[in-house]
């Protein structure tokens, strides 16, 4: 269980750094993601990005099983 922890920690600390770099580098403005303004309010939902991080990380946690 300890580990099991000290692992989800760390995925989250990868994440949220993933998550700072990502918005530098582009990563949550690619097409297919949906962003609609109306007036004062603002709603964005990232299919695309969904997808490929979605892809990116089953090809990670398979390779890593193996």
């Amino acid at each position: 269980m300890g580990k099991n922890l000290i692992m989800m920690g760390i995925v989250l600390i990868i994440l949220g750094i993933i998550i700072t770099l990502g918005a530098k580098l582009g990563i949550g403005k690619l097409p297919g993601d949906i962003l609609i303004k109306r007036g004062n309010m603002t709603f964005y939902f990232p299919v695309a990005t969904s997808i490929l991080l979605s892809i990116i990380l089953t090809l990670l946690i398979n390779f890593l099983r193996k």
